[in-house]
């Protein structure tokens, strides 16, 4: 079994390079090991490639980057066939999607037609081109960063999309002590440089298995299903979270619980990863918007009026 000290020295080494964006660097990781994905949304500067980057290196899988243009066309990702004159026959070239942890720079400035060739990737990590479908690396990751819609030049991601990725995630500005720590830290070189690789492919691979292995009581279940139940129902909202959500908390709070060297989910698990996979799922009605309301109230409003089965001391 692989240990979760393997995986939080991962995060370690990522934060030689991203200085006090811990929790950030881990809701990664958790996305990894629940085969997942993960939309990276914030301001241009705080280092949301830099992030994927390095926890691409850290973790020691192959790693490709597409940095998404109104000009990247859908084959760029997913490849393409052409003739070859000596075997007289069409071939496939692979797209940047044949990777292990693909990263979608500024995925929002890609056209809905580019962005529409990751849709078959994040969900059965297959691809297909010319009717023929290839089978994608074990494991694959889509880690996607955006700047936050509004700028010129951007195109919002669709519903459909949205709720192919397990968590969204906001890194926010450093503080004054960590941002003087950061340019410190490249005066004289870049510390992405110094980053070394922890896990071998194999052994993120054996932890993903490990995480499956977790066990869930049926009471937790029925909280999961009720807690992603409840945002359907909540008078300030439109489009409440689908059942890919329902999996997707199941996933999350299981890599949570082996984070935290448990090998079974309680309720806290859940609720602690909830404001990570739930919020981009659900659209507010056009009232509620117009009186501002936010996603996260909607979330705390859930989260009181749904029960837990029990909880880690037992009340």
């Amino acid at each position: 079994m692989v240990h979760n000290r393997k995986i939080q020295q991962i995060a370690d080494e990522v934060e030689k390079v991203i200085v006090g964006k811990r929790e950030a660097v881990t809701m990664i990781l958790i996305a990894l090991l629940s085969e997942g994905h993960i939309l990276v949304e914030d301001v241009p500067g705080v280092g949301k490639t830099t992030l994927a980057t390095a926890v691409a290196k850290a973790a020691g899988l192959i790693s490709r980057r597409a940095q998404f243009t109104p000009d990247v066309m859908a084959s760029d990702i997913t490849g393409f066939t052409m003739f070859n004159k000596e075997t007289n026959r069409f071939e496939y070239r692979s797209g940047l999607v044949m990777t292990n942890i693909l990263l979608a720079d500024e995925i929002n400035r890609a056209t809905p037609k580019t962005q529409s060739a990751l849709l078959e990737a994040m969900e059965e990590q297959t691809v297909t081109v010319d009717g023929i479908t290839h089978k994608l690396p074990n494991p694959f990751m889509v880690i996607a960063t955006q700047n936050e819609l509004g700028y010129v030049g951007t195109f919002p991601l669709p519903e459909a999309q949205l709720d192919r990725f397990m968590m969204k995630i906001s890194m926010g500005y450093p503080t004054i002590e960590q941002e003087i720590a950061v340019i410190a830290g490249r005066q004289h070189s870049d510390p992405l440089d110094s980053v070394i690789p922890i896990c071998t492919k194999e052994e993120i691979t054996a932890a993903i298995e490990n995480v499956r292995e977790i066990n869930i009581e049926p009471s937790v279940y029925k909280y999961i299903v009720e807690l992603v139940a409840a945002t359907r129902t909540h008078q300030a909202v439109q489009l409440g979270a689908s059942p890919r959500a329902s999996l997707a908390l199941m996933r999350a709070a299981q890599s949570y619980a082996f984070l935290n060297n448990r090998d079974y989910v309680v309720p806290e698990d859940v609720m602690r990863m909830t404001p990570y996979v739930l919020p981009h799922r659900i659209r507010l009605s056009q009232e509620a918007r117009i009186k501002h309301y936010d996603v996260m109230n909607v979330l705390r409003d859930v989260v009181k009026s749904v029960k837990p089965p029990f909880t880690r001391n037992g009340r």
